[in-house]
């Protein structure tokens, strides 16, 4: 239910207090200014619990955020649960990080198995937030200079917008990657600062290994960097570079590799620092492939920037 209508249905029970002085005994307001987005989402949503006469499902932690969320692109795969009916449980964490966890959740329909989905929760409470994002966010179209200024000065309100805006940039990168084939996980919504992506893994539970995690045969390996190389062109395409690549968020799954962790993707044309994320992305990715016996002379990294800078449009 939304904040509108839940005015709508209580209308005619309570009347709306005048405004008048602040009693003696009355709390001052512990926080002023404008509330974000995931802040009034989080206020809607208590409110909503506070008058909702229907229990959760046993063992369900809430109701589904669908409808209030930002969506994946269309066409949807046909797994994407999007009936209102529908409840979440989380299962447990899947990673922790700096800036975010990520968690196993099954969204369900009562009488149905549901969908695993990776619940991706930035956090807006770590003093160290983002301690890299000045040079990410080089290029990239801000907000008003007040919110400018608290990100900057790391307020509470700053951190929460830090938070909210990368959830933002990677659901973005995220839509329009997957629109163009590129091997990404389909983001199913946004809904404040958490991410519900497609689950890469198998039906338990078990999510697919890093990269990292892997010691493939020569075969495997010259496979796997033709796959990267190709994810790396097809971003390169659109005029961005991933901007902390390395084996640690490249997925395989079923044979495939994936992408993940894309808040800070770079805009290859707007940031001045564009060229230096991408030959840094290069070296991190040929740097494992020739640790683990890839000729240097199949991973080429100057060859290799310069091929992708080309079709960036700015070599």
């Amino acid at each position: 239910m939304r904040e509108h209508d839940y005015e709508d249905l209580h209308a005619s029970d309570f009347e709306r207090p005048r405004r008048g002085r602040r009693f003696s005994d009355e709390p001052e307001p512990t926080r002023r200014g404008r509330l974000t987005e995931g802040e009034r989402v989080r206020l809607a949503q208590a409110r909503d619990d506070a008058y909702t006469e229907t229990d959760l499902p046993d063992g369900a932690d809430r109701w589904t955020t669908w409808d209030d969320a930002d969506q994946g692109p269309r066409p949807r795969p046909d797994w994407v649960v999007t009936e209102l009916g529908a409840v979440d449980t989380d299962l447990g964490v899947l990673k922790t990080g700096k800036e975010a966890d990520v968690h196993l959740l099954r969204r369900t329909l009562p009488g149905t198995d549901g969908v695993l989905l990776a619940a991706k929760r930035y956090r807006s409470d770590e003093h160290r937030l983002f301690h890299r994002d000045a040079g990410y966010l080089e290029g990239r179209r801000m907000r008003r200079s007040r919110e400018m200024r608290a990100m900057a000065g790391r307020t509470s309100f700053g951190r929460n917008l830090i938070a909210e805006q990368w959830a933002v940039a990677e659901f973005a990168a995220l839509s329009r990657l997957w629109t163009i084939g590129a091997p990404v996980p389909y983001p199913v919504q946004r809904h404040g600062t958490e991410l519900l992506l497609e689950f890469l893994g198998e039906p338990d539970g078990t999510a697919a290994p890093r990269l990292a995690q892997l010691r493939p045969e020569h075969d495997e390996l010259t496979e796997l960097w033709e796959q990267a190389v190709s994810a790396l062109e097809l971003l390169a395409t659109q005029g961005l570079v991933h901007g902390d690549l390395s084996a640690y968020n490249l997925l395989v799954h079923e044979g495939h590799l994936m992408v993940i962790d894309l808040p800070q993707v770079v805009d290859l044309v707007a940031n001045p620092r564009g060229r230096e994320f991408l030959e840094r992305d290069v070296r991190n990715l040929a740097g494992w492939f020739q640790a683990r016996g890839l000729p240097e002379r199949v991973t080429n990294v100057e060859d290799l920037v310069a091929e992708l800078a080309y079709a960036a449009g700015v070599g």
